[in-house]
This record gives C-alpha cells, sequence and structure tokens, in this order.
C-alpha cells in the first residue's frame, strides 16, 4: 500500500513539475505549444511537396512534433529540423518520431524516415534558416513580426515560407491555402 501511495505522489510530483515548466516556457515564450489539427498538417504537407525533389526543412517552435513527423510521413525526399525550446513538448516530439518510426517500418523491415526527421533545443530568433530550402512556421504574430528580417536576410534565394495562421507582415505571399478544417484555417506561401 505504501508503493501504491509513494508511486501516486511521484506521478502527481511529476505531473506538477511538468505543468509549471510548460507554463514557464509558455510564459517566456509568450504563447503555449499548439499542435495542428491534421487537414491542416495535410495541407501543410502538400505545399511542402510542390518543392521539388531533395529538400531541407526547418519547423521553428516546433512543439510536440505532429506537424513535422505528418510532413515526412508523406514528403519523400524531404528532411526535417523541429527547433522548440520547452523540455516537455520537445520530448515528447522525439518521442513520437521514434515510435512513429516504428509504427511505419511495422511490416515493411524497413526505416521509410531514414533519419530524416531530428528535433532539437533551440532558440527560433538565434537558429539559422542559411541553409534552410523550406521554413514551415505554425507561431503566433509576434515570433512572425521578429522572425521576418531574419528570414530576409537568411533564407538563400528560392526558399519558400510556409505560415500556418499568421502572414508574414510586410511580405505578400504568392498562395494562400483554406484548409478543409472546422476553422477554415489558412496557410501563407512565401517564396524568398
Amino acid at each position: 500500500m505504501i508503493v501504491i501511495q509513494l508511486f501516486l505522489w511521484l506521478l502527481a510530483l511529476l505531473i506538477l513539475l511538468s505543468v509549471v515548466s510548460i507554463v514557464r516556457v509558455s510564459w517566456k515564450n509568450g504563447i503555449s505549444p499548439m499542435p495542428a489539427s491534421r487537414p491542416v498538417r495535410l495541407a501543410a504537407a502538400r505545399e511542402v511537396n510542390r518543392v521539388q525533389g531533395y529538400a531541407s526543412v526547418v519547423e521553428p517552435g516546433s512543439g510536440w512534433g505532429t506537424l513535422g513527423l505528418e510532413v515526412i510521413r508523406h514528403c519523400p525526399g524531404k528532411r526535417l529540423l523541429g527547433i522548440e525550446n520547452s523540455s516537455l513538448p520537445l520530448w515528447c516530439s522525439r518521442l513520437l518520431a521514434r515510435v512513429g518510426t516504428r509504427w511505419l517500418r511495422a511490416g515493411s523491415g524497413r526505416d521509410p524516415l531514414q533519419g530524416r526527421l531530428r528535433y532539437e533545443r533551440g532558440d527560433i530568433y538565434t537558429a539559422s534558416y542559411g541553409q534552410a530550402d523550406i521554413v514551415l512556421c505554425y507561431l503566433f504574430p509576434g515570433a512572425m513580426s521578429r522572425l521576418a528580417e531574419k528570414f530576409e536576410r537568411e533564407l538563400p534565394p528560392g526558399a519558400v515560407v510556409i505560415s500556418i495562421c499568421f502572414a508574414l507582415p510586410g511580405r505578400q505571399p504568392v498562395r494562400t491555402v483554406t484548409c478543409n478544417d472546422s476553422l477554415r484555417t489558412k496557410l501563407y506561401v512565401y517564396t524568398f
């Protein structure tokens, strides 16, 4: 009985520490990690696939990892680096990538992701975007404002930015896609 009580106290403490960690980082970031709906993830994957051939995708603020995993599942020839600064979502995204790889591999005996999906701890405002062919963002307006100038300076010619929900200030998208979700979420696509 004491072992069960101890386990429950430890579990409660772990949950409390996780919540405090997310709240602390969300306060610092100005927003909490928010997963995209499946229709939005699929629409983003279709936009990523419009870039022909091999491409390097960077997802600043990758959160729980659901968007990156969906994109890599549907985009052969692409590799994705997710950048996240919140510990619990980063840990979950790494776990999801590992479990997703095993699930996709089941029955085929091979790893269809073949090291194409990676999540790293980092600051989206100091990270380098110089090697990105595609930047995939699901960020809030303040982050998009801060990143707009960085994208102008660092992205190579022809790079594509796909932004979910929030447009890049001061830039005209080459395409706006309305998703088939209940919110009619918009994707803004820019070419640099």
